[in-house]
């Protein structure tokens, strides 16, 4: 009896923390995709200006 009802607790509790970890995922929608690349396509386009500036920069005091 003991022993089936270890069996039983060790499921529910292996069941309980599986779904547990799997449920608390954040799903991103479509729009948000969208809106991140855009954001890191802005980020990337300001980072290589302000390298292109610095080149510039340097160029010029030479």
């Amino acid at each position: 009896m003991k022993r089936t009802l270890y069996i039983l607790l060790f499921a529910f509790f292996t069941v309980t923390s599986f779904s547990t970890l799997t449920s608390c995922r954040e799903e991103k929608s479509t729009g948000e995709k969208i809106e991140d690349a855009v954001d890191d396509t802005g980020d990337a386009i300001e980072e290589g200006a302000e390298e292109v500036e610095d080149a510039v920069d340097d160029a010029t005091d030479q």
